[in-house]
């Protein structure tokens, strides 16, 4: 007499939880499952005017990846029901013993607050490259000559891509005339 492991128990609570823990994978494909539901609701209630869109409207990419959640929701059940499991992560190099880096964790929300406000003020290509800088040396990078460079190319490649390729207005603040 042997007994299956892969359909749910009828009997104690306790088999129900083991059952439960052996199958807590069934929590992510739920996850998934619920954020493609939303997804596609979102998309498919969506008001589009049919005179302004092109070729590909803008239910397009949200239809494609609410399916793809479906999808991957369905295929990670069934691989969890026949008995598929995750690898367990081995983990990093961190040695829990030693205290969190509040010093570093403060310094990168002050930097992000900081960008948040100068972004009106002073445009996106100078809060964006403080942002940068801010960021690096936050995370332990002492450069003082190249870091700032660094910073300034990335801010204004980005401000060119979202504002000229992408069409997303970003503010430019003093550089609005030159940029």
């Amino acid at each position: 007499m042997s007994t299956r492991t892969d359909t749910p128990p009828a009997g104690t609570g306790a088999e129900r939880r083991s059952w439960l823990r052996d199958h807590s994978e069934l929590g992510v494909c739920a996850l998934l499952l619920t954020l493609g539901v939303l997804v596609l609701t979102d998309a498919l209630t969506m008001d589009v005017d049919l005179t302004q869109r092109g070729p590909v409207g803008p239910r397009t990419v949200p239809v494609v990846v609410g399916a793809g959640l479906l999808v991957i929701a369905a295929l990670l059940a069934v691989d969890v029901l026949r008995g598929g499991r995750g690898q367990a992560e081995t983990g990093e190099d961190v040695d829990l013993s030693e205290p969190a880096d509040w010093r570093t964790v403060l310094l990168l929300a002050g930097v992000f607050l900081g960008a948040a406000v100068l972004i009106e003020p002073l445009g996106f290509p100078v809060a964006g490259a403080l942002l940068f800088w801010g960021a690096a040396y936050a995370l332990g990078s002492r450069s003082t000559d190249r870091d700032p460079l660094i910073a300034a190319a990335l801010s204004l490649v980005t401000y060119a891509v979202f504002t000229h390729l992408l069409g997303v207005p970003l503010p430019g603040g003093p550089l609005m005339g030159v940029l």
